[in-house]
């Protein structure tokens, strides 16, 4: 397993979550993409997105059939401006690489949005620290999990 996984999946023991990393054929940097590899809607995809908030990551869980409004998400958050991050803001935040980054394991706590959208779905799938890892949680699980608070994000 990639270390960014093993990181994560200690962090999800550490919490007591019920998932599991879970190590794909192909890489899943996209929702669509995950979910032709898993066989689910790719509603049912947690999209983890950093975003830069006025300088601070802000980590938002959308629906992998969602585009967040970043004007709605600024509002949200009490932020100027929110725009999305570059790789390199998002690596230093999370320790992991776009198209990877899960939802935990980061070096520091990261303020979290979670779309209320994921709570439509039993199971969501997350990302596990690397492209080509993914756990399957929910959205109780997930607000849990990162302390995050639900968020209308569409």
């Amino acid at each position: 397993m990639h270390p960014n996984a093993e990181i994560v999946a200690k962090a999800l023991l550490d919490l007591g979550a019920t998932g599991a990393i879970v190590e794909l054929p192909d890489s899943a940097r996209t929702a669509q993409a995950a979910a032709e590899q898993l066989g689910c809607e790719v509603g049912a995809i947690a999209n983890s997105l950093v975003f830069d908030a006025d300088g601070s990551p802000l980590l938002v869980m959308t629906s992998g059939a969602h585009r967040v409004d970043t004007v709605k998400v600024a509002a949200l958050v009490g932020a100027a401006k929110v725009r999305r991050a570059s790789p390199e803001f998002v690596r230093e935040a999370t320790g992991q690489p776009i198209g990877g980054v899960a939802p935990v394991g980061h070096p520091e706590p990261i303020r979290t949005l979670v779309d209320v959208w994921l709570d439509k779905h039993d199971k969501v799938w997350a990302a596990g620290g690397h492209p080509h890892t993914v756990f399957p949680t929910s959205y109780g699980e997930l607000l849990r999990i990162t302390g995050g608070t639900p968020a209308e994000v569409e």
